[in-house]
């Protein structure tokens, strides 16, 4: 059995789970949010406890199961805590800054690159290099901060460009140099 699927999820208090035609939904003080799952995968709500089962030990869905509780999972840690991830902008006169729902970056083009936040995203620049990325979907802010960062990935040879704050960005060596003899 799938150790992450049999692994029950523990509601917190003011959560609450609603279960049709293998829809679930999650409402909680953040929002709500909702996932389809695969009918091979069934889910009870007990006791303030979620339990995930599959129906057989077929190769499907055994591969549903564990990825059905992490889904749910995510769910419940987005609609009572949220995600957030936090972008670097490292370079010289590289920068960002908030305008209403825009997010408006100089980071070496011709032009300042602007993106919108999408729904359910926010956005926030507490300084002038920081950017953080904030949501109850998981997916979303992720996908979110990914397109921030392929707007200048860091470089090779000086790491400058957008990065996660928890990223290491190895750097090359670069040319030696002539010696004389």
């Amino acid at each position: 059995m799938s150790r992450i699927g049999r692994r029950p999820i523990q509601l917190p208090a003011g959560v609450e789970v609603k279960i049709a035609e293998n829809r679930v939904t999650v409402k909680g003080p953040k929002g709500e949010l909702s996932e389809q799952i695969s009918p091979l995968i069934s889910v009870e709500v007990a006791d303030g406890v979620i339990n995930v089962t599959r129906s057989s030990d077929d190769r499907e869905d055994r591969s549903q199961h564990g990825l059905a509780r992490t889904l749910i999972n995510n769910m419940v840690v987005g609609v009572t805590d949220g995600y957030e991830k936090k972008l670097l902008i490292v370079g010289v006169g590289y920068k960002a800054e908030k305008k209403g729902k825009d997010l408006v970056m100089n980071i070496g083009f011709s032009h300042p690159v602007t993106i919108t936040d999408p729904e359910g995203i926010t956005t926030e620049v507490p300084a002038a290099t920081e950017i953080v990325v904030k949501g109850i979907d998981k997916a979303l802010v992720g996908n979110h901060a990914a397109n921030i960062r392929d707007w200048k990935k860091p470089g090779a040879y000086h790491g400058e460009g957008v990065r996660y704050a928890d990223e290491v960005v190895r750097k090359k060596e670069g040319k030696a140099g002539a010696t004389a003899k």
